[in-house]
């Protein structure tokens, strides 16, 4: 499987994976890295944030393959500094919007375009700003773009599993639904997904010869887990992502578990 390490595409996680609880990448994680690109290997991400939010981390490090972003809704070429996929939410995404947040005023809302459309405000997506430093555009639903990538829902999580629980009770149709947190639930174009996205990478850059070891720690990694070569999770993981990860390792992500996948992946090139 590991035959080639420049065949060998890493890609991760950010949050909870990637990402210390600090938010700050570890020095650990970042030499670990390093090495792993100057032995040829190629690292990215896979990340449910905008570019925007991503872009304040490449001081730290680099990637040398295209990033999937929005959950699965683009795959950006960072080399290029454009777009190679791009896949959004139907029109009725609108309607189901506008039906939850009616059912539950409380909620954080915010759609994903080109950029951070914030229709909603509350304690915790005024702090999921904060910590994706973004410029936020205010505005109301009937003044976003066409071309959504997602819709994010933020609030507490009891107030979220309440939410869930309406969703699953209410049987909507033409888009998938995911918790990518437990503060955050989302709306995507149905059938999308970080695994669907690493489908794609796949085909558009036809790597079908290389070795891809993906790293996620919630529901919205499952897919991409699925998806990869070798499937790997931290040990914070939840249990869900836990099943169906290949390899679980003893370092959570507040433990340089990037570097523990690093260093497996070398322990295993011939």
């Amino acid at each position: 499987m590991f035959e080639n390490i420049s065949k060998v595409l890493l890609i991760t996680d950010m949050d909870g994976t990637f990402l210390p609880t600090s938010k700050v990448p570890s020095k650990g994680n970042l030499d670990a890295i390093k090495k792993f690109q100057k032995a040829g290997g190629k690292f990215t991400i896979a990340t449910g944030r905008a570019h925007q939010a991503t872009s304040q981390y490449f001081e730290y490090f680099n990637v040398n393959f295209p990033m999937i972003m929005f959950n699965g809704g683009m795959i950006f070429d960072m080399e290029n500094k454009k777009s190679i996929y791009d896949i959004y939410t139907p029109p009725i995404a609108q309607d189901i919007t506008i039906e939850i947040l009616n059912k539950f005023p409380g909620l954080g809302c915010e759609i994903l375009t080109d950029k951070v459309n914030v229709i909603s405000i509350n304690d915790t997506e005024e702090n999921h700003i904060k910590i994706c430093k973004v410029t936020p555009n205010y505005t109301d639903i009937y003044n976003v773009d066409n071309n959504w990538y997602k819709v994010l829902f933020a609030d507490t999580k009891e107030n979220l599993d309440i939410v869930e629980e309406y969703v699953r009770r209410s049987n909507f149709s033409g888009v998938d639904f995911v918790r990518s947190d437990i503060n955050y639930f989302e709306i995507l174009p149905q059938e999308n997904s970080k695994g669907s996205a690493l489908k794609a990478l796949r085909r558009l850059l036809d790597i079908e010869d290389y070795t891809i070891v993906a790293v996620g720690d919630y529901n919205n990694d499952i897919e991409m887990l699925i998806e990869s070569d070798l499937g790997v999770c931290p040990a914070n993981a939840v249990d869900a992502v836990k099943d169906v990860a290949d390899l679980v390792l003893n370092e959570s992500c507040d433990e340089n578990a990037i570097a523990a996948v690093i260093d497996y992946i070398f322990s295993k090139v011939n």
